[in-house]
């Protein structure tokens, strides 16, 4: 997992290399816990994400440490398979896994791939 964190003042861009999975979540966490404290609006950059488990579903819904400070998450450049993952957890759970917070970009209707 290659991880490049870029700073522009209050926004943080995590862009990742590589599959998102349980071995790989602690130091994704350090990513996060590194970023200084005036940073409140994080965007994950799955471009080059094409797998994630439960992980990351830990690692984009699960609020940072008690405290840690409170920051805005989004995600750009979800592939397939994250996406999928994310829109089953939604149906699942969708008070849980609020999809308008972590994609506010994108319109309901544009989740869902077109029947065939």
């Amino acid at each position: 997992m290659n991880i490049t964190t870029t700073i522009d003042g209050t926004f943080a861009r995590l862009s990742l290399c590589g599959e998102i999975d349980f071995d790989t979540l602690p130091p994704l966490r350090a990513a996060v816990d590194a970023l200084p404290p005036q940073v409140s609006d994080l965007l994950w950059d799955l471009t080059l994400t094409p797998f994630m488990d439960v992980a990351g579903l830990h690692l984009l819904f699960t609020p940072t440490a008690g405290d840690g400070p409170k920051r805005r998450a989004t995600v750009t450049g979800l592939r397939a398979q994250p996406l999928s993952l994310l829109l089953m957890a939604a149906d699942v759970n969708p008070t849980v896994f609020d999809l308008c917070r972590l994609l506010p970009d994108v319109p309901p209707a544009d989740l869902r791939p077109a029947a065939p």
